[in-house]
C-alpha cells in the first residue's frame, strides 16, 4: 500500500508555472521604491544623468535574475532616460537583436563612468562588433570613440577570431595619441591597453611595453576618488589571478565567466 501510495503522489505533483514576466510598469516601481539618495549622490558625482533614482547594483541583481532576457522590456527601460533604468536595460537586452543603429544610439547616451563598459560588452557580445569598433574608432564623435575604445578592449577578451595584428595594431595607435586625447578617451584608451594585454601571452608584452613607452596618463575623474589604473599592474595582476585558477588568459577566464554587463 506504502508502494502505491508513494506512486500516486509522485503522479500527482504538478508541475512548477514559470514565473510571470516583469512588466514595465513594475519594473519602474521597483527601482523607483529601490532608490536611495545617498547613492544617487554617488551617482551624480560619477557623471550620471537626470532622472535617475539611485538604486544599488545588488537591486540591478535581483531584478536581472527574475527578469534574465526581455528584449522588449529593455527597450521600454532605455526610452524613460532613466539612468537606473537604463543599466537595467543593458543587462536584460539580448545582444543578439541589437543592429548597429540601436548600438550607436545607446553608445551615444551619458552615463556614469562606472557603467561606460556596459554598451562595449553588449556589442562584443553579438554579431555586430567586429564592424562597428572600426566606425566607432574613427568617428568624429568623442562618446563613440570612447565606446570604440572599450569596444576594442571587449572584443580582445571575448573574440577569439579576430586577428592579434589588429589589436597590436591599436595599441600603436594609443601609443602615438594618448596624451593628445580628450580626457574620458584617454581614461577609455587605458582600459584598452589593459584588457588587449589580457589576450594572450604575445599581446601581454606587446600591451607592457605600451604601457611603459605611454608613461603616466593624466586623467581627471572629477569630484571622485577614482584613480587611473597602472596598466602594467593591472595587466600582471590579472594575468596572475586568472593562471591560479588555471586558465590559458585572462581573456579566457572572461569567456567563461557570466557576462560582464550582467554580473557587475
Amino acid at each position: 500500500m506504502a508502494t502505491k501510495k508513494a506512486a500516486s503522489s509522485t503522479t500527482s505533483k504538478k508541475p512548477a508555472k514559470a514565473a510571470a514576466r516583469m512588466t514595465f510598469v513594475e519594473a519602474m516601481a521597483a527601482l523607483e521604491q529601490a532608490g536611495s539618495a545617498q547613492t544617487k549622490k554617488t551617482y551624480l558625482r560619477h557623471g550620471a544623468p537626470e532622472p535617475v533614482f539611485g538604486v544599488s547594483f545588488a537591486t540591478l541583481g535581483s531584478l536581472v535574475k527574475r527578469i534574465k532576457v526581455d528584449h522588449e522590456l529593455a527597450f521600454a527601460l532605455w526610452e524613460t532616460g532613466n539612468f537606473d533604468a537604463r543599466n537595467l536595460a543593458f543587462k536584460v537586452v539580448d545582444p543578439q537583436q541589437m543592429t548597429p543603429a540601436d548600438l550607436e544610439r545607446w553608445a551615444k547616451a551619458t552615463t556614469a563612468r562606472m557603467c561606460h563598459g556596459y554598451i562595449a560588452y553588449l556589442a562584443a557580445e553579438g554579431p555586430h562588433g567586429e564592424a562597428i569598433v572600426k566606425i566607432w574608432l574613427d568617428s568624429a564623435d568623442e562618446g563613440l570613440r570612447c565606446a570604440g575604445w572599450l569596444l576594442a578592449g571587449a572584443l580582445a577578451m571575448l573574440n577569439e577570431t579576430m586577428p592579434d595584428t589588429w589589436f597590436g595594431e591599436r595599441l600603436k595607435r594609443i601609443e602615438k595619441a594618448i596624451h593628445s586625447a580628450p580626457n574620458e578617451e584617454r581614461e577609455a584608451m587605458n582600459r584598452a591597453v589593459i584588457s588587449i594585454g589580457c589576450r594572450n601571452d604575445v599581446l601581454r608584452k606587446a600591451a607592457i611595453a605600451a604601457a611603459k613607452k605611454i608613461g603616466a596618463i593624466d586623467i581627471d575623474y572629477g569630484d571622485t576618488s577614482c584613480k587611473t589604473p597602472d596598466a602594467v599592474a593591472h595587466i600582471d595582476k590579472a594575468w596572475t589571478h586568472s593562471l591560479a585558477k588555471n586558465f590559458a588568459s585572462p581573456a579566457a577566464h572572461e569567456r567563461s565567466r557570466e557576462p560582464m554587463r550582467i554580473r557587475c
